[in-house]
């Protein structure tokens, strides 16, 4: 269902979260368009993934202030499966893959509780790859292929907002490639995606929009393109 114009379709108001001690983010606050791929980006330890396990709800960071809403529901009010249900899915960097289990048993165990997603054969369907290693233990396939498989696997649930985390990390550039098709057919359903990633050109050529983390706080927000435009900004944020 979309939103009106003046409700973003997931709404960021400064956010507050540690790790122990650490106050790791500090005051973020940022609005995503239904259908939008954000970059999220910034130096290693700008504190990237953390906002982003902060949004999906994990126990850490643990959050201490701040709200966001996605279609008006208030999700920092959630506990994290919660969350999932709500329609949020978080592929984290070590994907998670469950060993001892084919490629299609994880595809399953994703379906076990409602509300589902995209069916097996609709998975398959986009995924090639993975249909053709379907009765393969999941575990012992390519970084890339458990990388496809992670993101089929949250699309097996019924989700409105993709948190990806480093999803070229280790990866060759065909993998890459490959995951950026798959990208393009979940925007192309309607789906939001927030993206870490320390590739900042590839997901910035993925993305509509970046936000630039420095330190725990927005340096940045705004069109991919303003950044891969904006010299001075990669140096001084991104290193690029």
């Amino acid at each position: 269902m979309s939103t009106s114009t003046s409700e973003p379709y997931f709404s960021v108001k400064d956010i507050h979260a540690y790790y122990g001690e650490s106050y790791i983010v500090q005051g973020i606050s940022f609005d995503v368009q239904e259908g939008e791929i954000l970059a999220l980006l910034g130096r290693n330890g700008a504190g990237k993934t953390s906002t982003l396990r902060t949004l999906a709800r994990a126990d850490d960071p643990v959050l201490t202030s701040g709200e966001f809403y996605l279609q008006g529901q208030a999700i920092h009010e959630m506990k994290d499966f919660e969350a999932a249900r709500a329609g949020i899915q978080l592929v984290p960097e070590d994907r998670r893959i469950i060993g001892g289990l084919t490629v299609e048993e994880n595809l399953l165990l994703a379906q076990v509780a409602e509300p589902l997603g995209w069916e097996l054969e609709e998975i398959y369907e986009h995924f090639p790859r993975l249909a053709e290693r379907r009765k393969q233990d999941a575990v012992t396939m390519s970084g890339g292929e458990q990388q496809m498989l992670a993101v089929a696997r949250a699309l097996a649930r019924d989700i409105k907002l993709l948190f990806l985390d480093e999803p070229y990390e280790g990866l060759a550039p065909v993998i890459v490639q490959e995951i950026e098709k798959i990208l393009l057919q979940v925007k192309s359903r309607g789906i939001t995606t927030i993206i870490v990633e320390q590739n900042a050109v590839a997901a910035l050529k993925l993305a509509d929009t970046a936000l630039i983390i420095d330190m725990g706080q927005v340096a940045f927000h705004g069109t991919a393109d303003e950044v891969l435009n904006n010299e001075e900004l990669r140096h001084e944020y991104l290193a690029i």
